[in-house]
């Protein structure tokens, strides 16, 4: 067929100037494989005799049913991964040492010995546990027979540990004071027969039996009408009348208890009160009253140098006297605050002079000022405006006290500050007391 004029000419321009490319050759997209088709099964089922031809109603029908059948089967269907079974262990077959344990067990009933219930609230090792704690129990016996200062750290920190599970130790001992006892408890060994005088030390019975009449023990820090009739939960048997100062005659065995750790001058009445008697021989922990008495004065004396420091660094105390400076340690008091707390608002006398140990203090106070509402109008109001702090090793507070006049600024903890206070009450008393003694040695 023969082209037209003008298209022929076009055609011949372009292939005369040579500018113009050839149009690129073009292939079609591949297409994209399904994963969920099975192509297999899809050209079987397209190729299925009978289909594409219409010969006779009965081979069309027939591959038609054929087609329907097989149609599903085109398509791929995920495979759900079941997860594993847990493969059941076999039972094992129990040694020796469990067998005979737990025979120990079942004929040992501890359902009504309160001492294991309490041991096993506080989350301490109870007095029954198996071999682990038999084996324990013969190192702290073998420790204990050492002098202390031949014990290693570890040794120490056993001593500890054991001493931790008495329940009469631990609720009136804080932990820092048994951690310090417990390096110097010792083990003394009694024959059956002998007679254990308490009223020097805090004992506990760690092999035997023993008796005792009288009161069991006094409390071990403060002993008064109160607390001096305390039965410690290790013991049984007691029996007490209404009317009788005295117990009867009671069986102290493993862990039981005995004596103070009151240091005091005694009659002959109050040592009997902590004496007991031995059933058979007897292994007894003891800790030493002038130990423990030894232990508080130190710690005194500790808290007081720590109060001396505190208030020797406040800036109004640089240059009073030492002597006067005890005075005041005396009257001294530990207290934390939270933060946020208001110490005292203005406008109020404060109750305490302050020594501000560790943390601060912001010092807030009411301004008032004009609030523009409208043209020509304002209106007064109040605001806290923070106009400084109170840092460690400072003071505040005095002046309020002693002259009873009320704060003219608002103070309020920044974070938990810890203080040393003086409660004005005790201040008063202390004022009160120097007033009378003087009147007294120097009468008017």
């Amino acid at each position: 067929m023969s082209l037209s004029s003008l298209p022929a000419a076009i055609l011949s321009h372009m292939i005369a100037i040579n500018n113009v490319p050839p149009p690129p050759l073009r292939s079609l997209p591949r297409l994209k494989m399904s994963k969920y088709i099975d192509y297999g099964q899809l050209n079987a089922l397209c190729h299925i005799r009978g289909l594409q031809s219409s010969r006779s109603s009965y081979s069309i029908l027939t591959a038609h049913n054929v087609f329907i059948k097989q149609y599903p089967k085109i398509f791929l269907q995920k495979t759900h991964r079941l997860p594993g079974l847990f493969k059941q262990e076999g039972k094992r077959k129990p040694t020796e040492d469990t067998v005979e344990e737990q025979q120990h067990d079942d004929q040992r009933d501890d359902s009504h010995n309160i001492a294991i219930h309490v041991k096993k609230a506080r989350g301490g090792l109870t007095l029954y546990e198996p071999k682990r704690f038999e084996e324990e129990f013969v190192e702290f016996l073998d420790i204990l027979k050492k002098l202390p200062i031949y014990r290693t750290l570890h040794e120490h920190k056993i001593v500890w540990k054991m001493l931790k599970t008495i329940p009469d130790l631990t609720c009136q001992l804080p932990d820092e004071h048994l951690k310090t006892l417990s390096k110097s408890v010792i083990s003394e060994t009694w024959v059956k027969g002998s007679t254990v005088v308490g009223n020097d030390g805090f004992y506990i019975i760690l092999k035997g039996s023993a008796r005792l009449q009288t009161k069991a023990y006094g409390n071990l820090i403060e002993e008064d009408e109160s607390t001096a009739s305390l039965i410690p939960q290790s013991f049984q048997g007691f029996v007490v009348s209404e009317g009788i100062k005295n117990f009867l005659l009671a069986e102290l065995g493993q862990w039981s208890t005995f004596g103070t750790l009151e240091v005091a001058a005694q009659t002959e009445s109050e040592t009997k009160e902590y004496s007991v008697i031995t059933e058979e021989d007897c292994e007894i922990l003891k800790i030493s009253a002038k130990n423990y008495a030894r232990l508080k004065s130190e710690k005194i004396k500790l808290e007081n140098k720590q109060k001396v420091k505190l208030i020797r660094k406040c800036p109004y105390y640089e240059e009073w006297p030492t002597l006067s400076i005890y005075e005041l340690v005396a009257l001294i008091k530990w207290k934390k605050f939270p933060p946020g707390h208001m110490i005292v608002e203005s406008g109020k006398i404060i109750s305490f002079v302050a020594y501000i140990n560790s943390g601060y203090c912001n010092i807030y106070r009411n301004i008032v000022g004009l609030t523009k509402l409208e043209p020509k109008k304002a209106k007064k109001i109040k605001k806290l405006v923070c106009m400084g702090k109170l840092k460690e090793k400072e003071s505040f507070g005095e002046i309020s006290v002693l002259l009873q006049v009320p704060f003219t600024c608002t103070i309020i903890t920044g974070k938990e500050v810890e203080m040393a206070i003086i409660e004005d009450k005790d201040l008063f008393d202390k004022i009160l007391h120097q007033v009378v003694a003087m009147l007294i040695f120097n009468p008017v």
